[in-house]
């Protein structure tokens, strides 16, 4: 039902300089592998087969990254070293990248709305890929989001319950409950002032959304920051239809900051790395015994 999934990813990574200031924060690497990488498994394994991704100016290593690097493989080829591209192989065997590039920074809503071409009239999820966010235990986040709009046919935001000291650094919701982890959306503000936030639910950066938000955007004037708001975008949606927030199973690591980058490496380091480590080494031994065998 969702086959397209968007990446915004203009920015300049401004909370990452200088580290971002020739690097896209998208191809910032946890462990071993890009963060928008991580993005584009998580829409492959919700069924999305067309990735559509917004750059910007410096951002051509975002394309280069899902293409084949023949001089690379030329020369690992046949080496023990040709492994460490079979992830990537298959992620770019089994997805179709398209771009566009955001010509002005004028804020995620503004971003969305430049990736309209690409998407078209149909249903969409976005990621933000410096949003990661992981699931072990399950299905990951937009995969249970996809679940979710096949039942309710609207627009769904993630969010996630935050400190009161932290609501101002996001968009966050009121809503009328329908169980404990659905919300029917009232009320949108992106960043509220301290002490003035409608709940603590935030938003991050998973996203479902019906195609009539691009004309949403359209008619929405800048705000908060002076930025096109895809939050302000979102409300409008809510008053004249519906639009459902999400409390998501899972873990979020908010790796635009250096303590939430830190927090996800040591956290894929331990439970994605060391593990698949093992599992490999366990099938290199079982190999080698089976060769023994013989």
């Amino acid at each position: 039902m969702i086959n397209k999934c968007l990446f915004p990813a203009a920015g300049y990574g401004t909370r990452f300089l200088p580290a971002t200031k020739s690097m896209p924060k998208e191809m910032m690497p946890v462990v071993n592998k890009p963060l928008i990488e991580y993005g584009v498994e998580e829409a492959l394994e919700a069924g999305m087969e067309s990735m559509c991704i917004v750059t910007g100016r410096g951002k051509h290593t975002l394309m280069d990254h899902f293409d084949k690097n023949y001089e690379l493989e030329h020369q690992i080829e046949g080496t023990n070293k040709e492994i460490l591209l079979d992830d990537i192989r298959r992620t770019i065997d089994s997805a179709q990248f398209t771009f566009i590039r955001q010509r002005e920074m004028k804020g995620l809503g503004h971003a969305v709305l430049t990736g309209r071409e690409l998407v078209g009239n149909e249903p969409f999820a976005v990621v933000l890929a410096d949003d990661l966010c992981v699931n072990h235990d399950g299905e990951g986040v937009l995969q249970q989001m996809v679940k979710l709009y096949k039942q309710f046919r609207c627009s769904i935001v993630a969010v996630q319950e935050v400190p009161s000291s932290e609501t101002h650094k996001y968009g966050v919701i009121e809503g009328q409950c329908i169980r404990n982890d659905l919300f029917r959306v009232t009320n949108m503000v992106e960043k509220p002032e301290p002490g003035t936030e409608p709940s603590n639910l935030a938003i991050i950066g998973r996203y479902i959304l019906t195609p009539d938000i691009f004309d949403y955007i359209e008619q929405t004037d800048a705000g908060k920051g002076g930025e096109i708001q895809i939050t302000d975008a979102l409300l409008r949606q809510a008053e004249n239809g519906c639009v459902i927030a999400y409390k998501f199973k899972g873990q979020r690591f908010d790796c635009g900051s250096v303590e939430g980058y830190m927090e996800a490496s040591n956290h894929c380091y331990k439970n994605l790395y060391l593990k698949d480590k093992d599992i490999a080494l366990k099938q290199e031994r079982t190999e080698k015994e089976v060769d023994l065998a013989y």
